[in-house]
This record gives structure tokens, C-alpha cells and sequence, in this order.
């Protein structure tokens, strides 16, 4: 019966699994964050190429 209590007791102290996962979810808010500010980013630039698309078509046209 105490050696029951005793690996109960090392698996409540056991630390290296929860370090683990805090890791993981560092990584996954970080990867959050990249796509959600790559997202903005990426409209942004599309509608500056789109802008330049339009003005380059004006010049060559012109000539």
C-alpha cells in the first residue's frame, strides 16, 4: 500500500511533464499569433501589388 502512495506521490511532483506542455502551448500561441499577423499582413500587400499592378499597366499603356 505505501509503495502505491509513494508513485502517487512521484507522479504529483513529477515536474518534466508539465514543462513539456507549457512549451507546447508557447510554440501554438506563437503560431497563433504568426498566421493571425500574417493574415493582416498579407491583405495589406496584396492590395499595395494590386496598386502597382494598376499604375504600371497605366504607364505602359501610355507609351
Amino acid at each position: 500500500m505505501s509503495r502505491i502512495i509513494e508513485k502517487i506521490a512521484w507522479f504529483v511532483q513529477d515536474q518534466d511533464g508539465v514543462t513539456a506542455i507549457e512549451y507546447g502551448l508557447i510554440a501554438a500561441l506563437i503560431a497563433v499569433g504568426l498566421v493571425v499577423a500574417l493574415t493582416a499582413v498579407g491583405t495589406d500587400l496584396s492590395t499595395v501589388f494590386s496598386a502597382i499592378a494598376s499604375s504600371l499597366d497605366s504607364a505602359v499603356t501610355a507609351l
